[in-house]
């Protein structure tokens, strides 16, 4: 009896882990086609992992996070010090608090103890901004005159 237990509650773990609406499996959905388990594509799709943490750990940084999911970025970057040159879309169709979601499971996945996060509201903030993906790209480029971005 008590191993039936134990496996139904391991059952409704794994089920909740990975359900549609879990931070893994929206990133999975949505991000992890081009950027992978979150080590990204070299010359292609930068990293997100150990990165997402430090951009965010400015207001500027946050604000930065939330244009470019909500109006995607164009043209080169450099990330860790590597080229890449690549497009990402907007990803105006996810909800406000499905893009924090994602955004903070990066976060936290540097491994900090106190990972910066991001609210609703810095979402919908960024929703309500008419921006292009280019100039996305040039708030990068003043933010990483600010102080570099990884």
């Amino acid at each position: 009896m008590m191993r039936r237990g134990v496996m139904v509650v391991v059952a409704g773990f794994l089920l909740t882990a990975c359900s549609p609406k879990s931070p893994q499996s929206l990133y999975g959905n949505n991000c992890g086609i081009c950027h992978h388990g979150g080590d990204g594509m070299p010359g292609s799709v930068p990293p997100l992992v150990g990165r997402i943490d430090k951009i965010a750990a400015t207001p500027e940084g946050r604000r930065y996070l939330a244009d470019v999911l909500m109006h995607g970025v164009s043209g080169k970057i450099m990330a860790n010090g590597q080229p890449y040159n690549a497009e990402m879309p907007p990803f105006r169709y996810l909800k406000d608090e499905d893009v924090v979601r994602i955004l903070n499971w990066l976060s936290e996945r540097s491994g900090a103890a106190s990972a910066p996060t991001l609210s609703a509201q810095d979402i919908a903030t960024a929703r309500g901004a008419n921006k292009s993906a280019g100039q996305v790209a040039d708030e990068r480029e003043a933010l990483n005159r600010q102080h570099l971005i990884p």
